[in-house]
């Protein structure tokens, strides 16, 4: 699927939280499609400690997420045609009332909210 604008995510989940986190992304997809995102994904750490590359030693994505034992590293993303549109879903998906089930408490998240790196992505290459 195509876009020209992709939110992407970098966030830390303790390992006895990842069923907790994975249904929570469930209900995210399923929001975030209906209001017009063209795609999601959550994606599980698996080789997140690379040992280099034809010389270069690049930094990992754990060491960026500051993982410990007993944590995974997830890399989210939602694709949108623009960034108005991702504004536009955005504004959609944080009115809807599955994003705000109020039997939901904020200290249960199975994320680390405080290791949680967020950022809009213009799509360069790959259009």
């Amino acid at each position: 699927m195509q876009g020209t604008y992709v939110d992407g995510f970098l966030l830390v989940v303790p390992k006895n939280k990842v069923a907790q986190y994975k249904k929570m992304a469930a209900v995210g997809k399923k929001v975030w499609m209906k209001h017009g995102a063209l795609d999601y994904k959550e994606c599980v750490g698996d080789d997140i400690r690379p040992k280099g590359q034809g010389g270069m030693k690049p930094l990992s994505f754990a060491d960026a997420a500051k993982a410990k034992m007993g944590e995974t590293v997830w890399f989210s993303f939602i694709v949108f045609k623009s960034r108005a549109h991702r504004d536009q879903v955005n504004k959609k998906v944080m009115s809807d009332p599955a994003m705000n089930d109020e039997t939901r408490n904020d200290k249960d998240m199975p994320v680390d909210m405080k290791r949680f790196y967020y950022g809009g992505f213009k799509v360069e290459v790959g259009i």
